[in-house]
């Protein structure tokens, strides 16, 4: 390995602060680094590669504890495939899927309400021209989450 990079050259070059550089390594995200005489933190290349990744799997929804997984299953992967890794994006895709269509669903009611001039909730609620499904939306809430 060429430990080269110091701690902000290496966080600058990935677009993360250093405490976030640091937290990653306590959480076992990044290896940790070599140390030069003086005790500062020295980093191969491959770090800013790890956390670009990093960054890029919580974009596209994946949390620290998904991305830690999936960070350890390709370690140990010995040049082979990660089994779980399509498995793992196709939930996530899944995910993103019924988060799209929660959404479609509260913009088509808030758009509704919005076009209806509702104004106030009580009276909107009381109101049978009220676009606003309440009573639907308490039953959903009690059977599981809503938003």
């Amino acid at each position: 390995m060429s430990a080269s990079l110091r701690s902000g050259q290496v966080a600058e070059a990935a677009g993360v602060n250093i405490q976030t550089l640091r937290y990653y390594e306590r959480r076992g995200l990044l290896a940790e680094p070599e140390r030069s005489n003086g005790g500062h933190r020295l980093y191969g290349e491959e770090a800013v590669t790890v956390l670009r990744v990093i960054k890029a799997a919580q974009c596209l929804g994946f949390t620290l504890e998904e991305v830690a997984e999936l960070l350890e299953a390709g370690r140990h992967r010995h040049g082979r495939p990660v089994p779980g890794l399509q498995d793992r994006a196709a939930a996530k895709l899944a995910e993103v899927d019924a988060k799209i269509a929660d959404l479609t669903t509260i913009r088509t009611v808030l758009a509704a309400a919005v076009e209806a001039g509702c104004d106030d909730l009580t009276v909107c609620a009381s109101s049978a021209c009220c676009p606003i499904p309440f009573t639907d939306l308490a039953e959903e809430r009690h059977a599981g989450p809503c938003c």
